[in-house]
């Protein structure tokens, strides 16, 4: 296996990164959001459009959106801006980080979370329940808060101050 490397994401990404976004969401969500949503034939493509609008909006600071490469293939993606909840007394927010199964354990996740957040206060939504990934944020100092939510699947809130 060649050398993981981690970077800011650049517009010519973006159908790479519709890829590994989708199939994570299969790998992940599977049995827990609707086959539908799953294996919608539009789904990349949406997701590909969506981050063509998204990697040029992000702005140096708060936004950040970088990937993760192996190989020079991309094998994950992150996200982060300003927080969207009203009761945020964070600055950031992760809004995606997703690694395909295959690099579970790779480090690109924590990797990834450096590049776009570094040690910053910050909160996320994770799905609950999602025992791998909140293992994960655990291990990167993030806490859940007692918020839930569920926009069709049930989450929960962790945050690191």
């Amino acid at each position: 296996m060649g050398e993981l490397t981690v970077r800011r994401a650049v517009v010519a990404d973006a159908a790479a990164m519709a890829a590994v976004h989708v199939a994570s969401w299969q790998e992940t969500y599977r049995g827990l959001i609707s086959d539908d949503v799953l294996d919608d034939p539009e789904f990349v493509s949406r997701r590909e459009r969506y981050w063509t609008a998204t990697i040029p909006a992000a702005v140096d600071g708060t936004d950040a959106i970088a990937v993760a490469e192996r190989d020079g293939v991309i094998v994950g993606i992150a996200s982060i801006g300003a927080p969207a909840d009203p009761d945020a007394t964070w600055g950031a927010e992760v809004f995606v980080i997703y690694v395909l199964a295959r690099e579970y354990g790779s480090g690109a996740g924590g990797m990834l979370l450096d590049e776009t957040l570094g040690t910053r206060p910050a909160s996320l939504w994770v799905a609950d329940p999602n025992p791998r990934a909140q293992a994960f944020y655990r291990k990167h100092g993030f806490v859940p808060d007692g918020q839930t939510k569920n926009d069709g699947i049930a989450a929960i809130r962790m945050v690191r101050g």
